[in-house]
């Protein structure tokens, strides 16, 4: 682990990024924000995490690390002993987990359940679309309290790094540690504007969606866009994959997850 202070006092704010060694955006993030040499209102904590899968360019060591939460000191496995260590560090602490994606371009953020901090913070984040993990959370840094994870863009990509600062820039100010307007910086991209009364449309993940082994994996829906009871929306070696009900796709790629398609989530409305 990698680990920045900045400002005065035990800090009551955190951003970790690289959980996954392959999602470089949050460790660029977190440097440029460092070397920006911010004005910090409240003491802030900036944590760049699996170092050594980052330095590999792997996803992870041993198991993914953001499958390994609460961690054991005495672990056989590197990362399940890294997400021990990094618990400690975030005790105490409002969390913003950045990574990427292989499933969608645009940010959204995920967390366990919408509580009372996600609610105070998403509104003010750059993006239009929170899904609550619920059943799938387990082993994933979400369940530590206070948690917002953030996939910035797609896996690798310039705009994923740009998106990651910025939503770190803005997750900061909504929980006052740095103070907006950010003075003395250039704006953050159009595409991460959102007008004060742009709502943000709340998702909950009912299930994952499996897939067979196979050749070649295709999908023809849109994540977050409804898909209709008999609508097909992916494809396994040709092999038609129909829906039975209507769902909401989250995080469906053809090749992001070796064994499923994504999951499949339900609208619950929107948080203003």
């Amino acid at each position: 682990m990698r680990i920045y202070e900045l400002g005065d006092g035990v800090p009551e704010t955190a951003v970790v990024g690289s959980v996954h060694g392959d999602e470089p955006c949050g460790e660029r993030a977190i440097e440029r924000l460092v070397s920006s040499d911010p004005t910090v209102k409240r003491p802030i904590k900036l944590i760049v995490a699996n170092e050594k899968a980052l330095e590999s360019g792997v996803r992870y060591l041993d198991e993914d690390l953001n499958r390994a939460f609460p961690g054991d000191p005495d672990a056989d496995t590197h990362e399940r002993q890294l997400a021990h260590n990094l618990v400690r560090e975030l005790r105490g602490t409002t969390v913003l987990s950045l990574h990427s994606t292989q499933s969608y371009a645009e940010p959204f953020a995920l967390v366990d359940e919408i509580d009372a901090v996600s609610r105070a913070i998403c509104p003010y984040l750059p993006m239009e679309h929170l899904v609550e993990t619920g059943p799938f959370s387990d082993g994933r840094l979400i369940e530590h309290a206070h948690t917002i994870e953030v996939e910035c863009g797609l896996q690798g990509s310039e705009r994923a790094i740009t998106n990651a600062y910025w939503i770190t820039r803005a997750f900061l100010s909504a929980t006052g540690a740095l103070p907006a307007p950010i003075e003395g910086d250039v704006e953050p991209p159009l595409s991460l504007h959102r007008r004060d009364d742009d709502d943000v449309t709340v998702f909950h993940m009912l299930d994952q969606i499996p897939k067979q082994p196979a050749e070649t994996y295709e999908v023809f829906v849109d994540n977050f866009e409804r898909v209709a009871p008999g609508d097909q929306f992916a494809a396994a070696d040709g092999e038609r994959y129909n829906a039975d009900t209507e769902f909401y796709p989250v995080l469906l790629s053809a090749y992001g997850y070796e064994d499923v398609f994504g999951y499949a989530a339900d609208c619950l409305g929107t948080l203003a």
